[in-house]
């Protein structure tokens, strides 16, 4: 299930790439692949609280990269980041 969601957000990421700058491009694929390997290393682990936590790092660290790449190519909308609001974020 988390595979499919990734794949999905990915499309959804490509979609939306051609608005973004080259340089916020780069930030957003820097933080993904970050992800990736952390969410490899996470899938190498026994089930339980450490996994679950690897997991939910990959997920913040791909997070926090979308939000600084959409920071970077704000056009005047409020990226998540500057509002606190996002998946791994509190109001």
């Amino acid at each position: 299930m988390r595979k499919m969601i990734i794949a999905l957000t990915a499309a959804s990421a490509l979609s939306l790439g051609a608005c973004q700058s080259p340089a916020a491009d780069k930030v957003e694929d820097q933080a993904e692949a970050q992800a990736d390997a952390i969410d490899d290393q996470a899938d190498t682990m026994p089930e339980g609280p450490a996994k679950e936590a690897m997991e939910e790092k990959a997920d913040k660290v791909e997070e926090m990269g979308e939000e600084k790449a959409n920071a970077m190519d704000d056009n005047g909308e409020i990226a998540p980041s500057e509002t606190g609001v996002g998946d791994t974020q509190t109001k």
